[in-house]
């Protein structure tokens, strides 16, 4: 369940502050990984005197907002953040230069270079992109380890807010312990499951019950527009009082749990709704659990809408403490944390493999969920977490990764398609077989770029 973190500042304030985070790692990633993939087309270019002549960060359509040439590359910084470029001379690309191209070929051209060349050269990119997430996630595992909770250790199961989960029969209460009958140990195992998941087994009061899912889970998932699945449930604990809430100012501290409403227990927040439902603009008496684990009571006001104005907080520390959950902590040295760090890397690989793989099968109605750079933005952390970020640039690198090894003209799987096919058959595709290529190659990846940000377009509007 991702952390939520909460300020002491009015809305506005708070939505800004969460907007420059978010946007300033967003961008950082974004930069990092645009510029080290066409690095990686640009130093074995160089090892084989081929001439670059650009190389960007961002697009700089008509216009750069950086830019220096040294020696024959000239070196800038674009002001379409839609990605980044090289510019290697004689190579047939999103440029299509056909007036370069309609000279005789030059030696520190691409084209006059051999097979193999071009090949190391077009690997390049997403080369760097593959050793980018595996040493980040060696790094990561060297320096913040793993921690995970036991799904054996949510006394009373998960929360069920979903729709969708609740139509399919699951309720809140309900413990996950095999996906496909695989075995679920850790919380995070049902992510990187649910992707794949036809049946679900759950153990309730005491006795196993298999749900099935339908083929298209994922695509009625993406439309619900709800991203909560299986939540832990944890307790009522107070963040921030809103400066609007009948309970400004009557002692309520951050890390104080409300336990009971009117002597009624409260051990999740997930009851509350229920506890309060019929107690619109009533006082009532609240037991209070303090961090110093001393209890009180104390009269609070529930408004015409029936809440409190009070944030919740999330504290995981402070609800393994409590008795909530359990979590797991591993710490690896350094020779071990490459062999973490691989398992992490393969991991992400199949299981983002399973993502695109639904994604293409229309049945599973998995491209409902497809997003653009909307969709990215989103998964940064609204507070700044180097763990979580990390984390979340090493799989984005292998999503770049992968995506451009795709078969498309105009990516760089697409050039690679051209020159295997070139080494095995000994025939080298003529120049403006490629340019027409390139062309539809060029306008397939526009439909896919206009497809992705529009469901996110579509998203923001309907959901």
């Amino acid at each position: 369940m991702p952390l939520k973190h909460y300020f002491c500042q009015s809305k506005f304030e708070n939505d800004y502050m969460e907007f420059v985070i978010k946007i300033s790692q967003f961008l950082l990633s974004l930069s990092l990984l645009i510029v080290l993939h066409e690095l990686g087309h640009f130093i074995p270019a160089k090892l084989f005197k081929t001439k670059v002549e650009k190389f960007y960060l961002f697009f700089d359509v008509k216009y750069s907002l950086f830019k220096k040439k040294i020696g024959d590359t000239v070196y800038g910084i674009g002001w379409l953040p839609l990605g980044g470029y090289v510019k290697i001379a004689g190579m047939i690309d999103e440029s299509m230069d056909k007036e370069q191209m309609a000279q005789p070929p030059k030696p520190w051209e691409f084209r006059s270079k051999p097979a193999w060349q071009r090949l190391i050269i077009m690997l390049g990119g997403v080369t760097v992109n593959f050793i980018l997430a595996y040493v980040i996630y060696v790094a990561v595992s060297f320096t913040y380890g793993d921690s995970d909770v036991k799904v054996d250790s949510l006394k009373d199961g998960y929360s069920i807010e979903n729709p969708l989960l609740s139509d399919l029969g699951f309720k809140t209460g309900d413990k996950v312990i095999a996906i496909n009958d695989e075995p679920i140990i850790n919380d995070s195992d049902i992510g990187y499951n649910l992707i794949k998941a036809q049946t679900i087994t759950i153990n309730r009061d005491g006795k196993k019950q298999t749900i099935n899912l339908p083929e298209d889970f994922l695509g009625q998932y993406s439309a619900s527009g709800v991203k909560t699945n299986f939540e832990y449930r944890i307790p009522f604990m107070v963040g921030k009082v809103a400066d609007s809430s009948l309970n400004k100012g009557k002692g309520l501290k951050q890390g104080d749990v409300i336990t009971s409403i009117n002597g009624k227990p409260l051990k999740y927040y997930d009851q509350l709704k229920g506890i309060v439902k019929d107690l619109k603009n009533t006082s009532v008496t609240a037991e209070i659990l303090h961090e110093d684990n001393t209890k009180s009571t104390m009269e609070l006001q529930l408004d015409k809408d029936g809440k409190f104005g009070i944030r919740p907080y999330n504290n995981p520390k402070r609800f393994e403490e409590l008795g909530y959950y359990d979590i797991f902590r591993k710490e690896y040295s350094f020779g071990e944390s490459f062999g973490a760090g691989w398992r992490k890397f393969t991991k992400t690989i199949s299981n983002y493999g399973d993502q695109l793989m639904a994604i293409f099968n229309p049945s599973t109605g998995a491209y409902k969920g497809l997003g653009g750079f909307k969709a990215i933005y989103d998964q940064f952390s609204p507070v700044w977490s180097w763990p979580y970020f990390w984390g979340l640039t090493a799989f984005l690198s292998i999503m770049l990764a992968i995506l451009n090894l795709l078969p498309i003209p105009a990516l760089d799987g697409g050039h690679v398609m051209f020159l295997l096919y070139e080494m095995i058959s000994g025939r080298k595709p003529s120049e403006k077989f490629l340019e027409r290529a390139q062309i539809v190659g060029f306008f397939i990846l526009i439909a896919l770029v206009l497809f992705a940000n529009g469901n996110d377009i579509f998203k923001a509007i309907t959901q």
